[in-house]
């Protein structure tokens, strides 16, 4: 009995084994077959061919380093005149995250189960959030600047709208793990909505909100670089017009690049640090 026990075992495990690796391999085909007929028709309808322009891809940065390596000198004085436009793409990317933030803080607990004021409200704040995060933030940015005109500001709410959409995810995710022993507690004392969230919920997920935070601020930086390029004002506009001139100002170019590297790397280092700090508080 027990060696035809072991024996069903055996050949019920090996026939989910086998069921298991050919559904694994028609998916890996599929997407197989997805990837390789989306790359054949971007490739038909990209001008001049993707094959034909591999052969050119280190022209640009060829271009680049030939004008730039007679500048060097002129480097610092470049760094000094875009270094204006580095903060103010610095400052766009830390308001918006602020304010997303905020609103991210407030749609969260209204879309966390057992701790939203309005429990019918759950679906659909959960459906706002997958909608802010669902647009790109060139997407709004194009919009906005249709609306109010370029600059800074279709640039800041753009991305306050998509980091709302996405912190709000991940902050709901951190309330459920919220212990409800001081929710509870302040209930029976006749605590409002509003004291129970403030004073149970939110000093206990305060230091996951401030990590995912500072890493969402390090990407926004990115993102409001890239804005720039659409007219949202920053150092990507000043990228985009230093290129746009060609050879001859590819020096500025460079400059500018060397700017946001170095950016992009300080905060990087700077967030990874914060966020090990408050990990390592936490375990203790």
């Amino acid at each position: 009995m027990t060696d035809m026990s072991t024996a069903s075992i055996q050949s019920n495990y090996m026939e989910m084994v086998r069921r298991k690796r050919l559904y694994g391999g028609a998916a890996l085909s599929l997407f197989a077959l997805v990837m390789v007929s989306g790359f054949m028709l971007a490739d038909s309808r990209n001008a001049g061919g993707f094959w034909q322009g591999i052969p050119n891809i280190f022209d640009f940065p060829r271009d680049v380093w030939k004008d730039t390596l007679p500048k060097l000198d002129q480097l610092p004085s470049h760094f000094a005149t875009y270094f204006p436009s580095l903060i103010e793409t610095i400052n766009i990317a830390a308001v918006s995250t602020l304010l997303g933030s905020m609103l991210a803080i407030l749609l969260s607990l209204f879309a966390t189960r057992g701790l939203a004021k309005y429990p019918a409200l759950i679906g659909p704040v959960r459906r706002i959030m997958d909608i802010l995060r669902a647009f790109p933030e060139i997407v709004i940015a194009l919009v906005l600047i249709f609306i109010l005109g370029g600059g800074p500001v279709p640039a800041m709410i753009a991305i306050a709208f998509h980091t709302a959409g996405s912190l709000g995810k991940l902050f709901s995710e951190v309330n459920e793990n919220a212990d409800l022993k001081p929710i509870e507690g302040l209930s029976s004392v006749g605590a409002t909505w509003t004291q129970r969230m403030w004073l149970g919920v939110i000093p206990q997920v305060a230091p996951n909100y401030f990590s995912y935070a500072i890493l969402r601020f390090e990407i926004n930086i990115r993102a409001s670089a890239i804005l720039g390029f659409v007219g949202a004002g920053g150092i990507g506009y000043e990228l985009k017009n230093a290129m746009s001139w060609g050879q001859g100002k590819y020096d500025d170019a460079a400059a500018i690049f060397i700017l946001l590297f170095a950016t992009i790397v300080v905060f990087d280092q700077l967030s990874s640090y914060v966020r090990d700090r408050l990990i390592s508080k936490g375990g203790h």
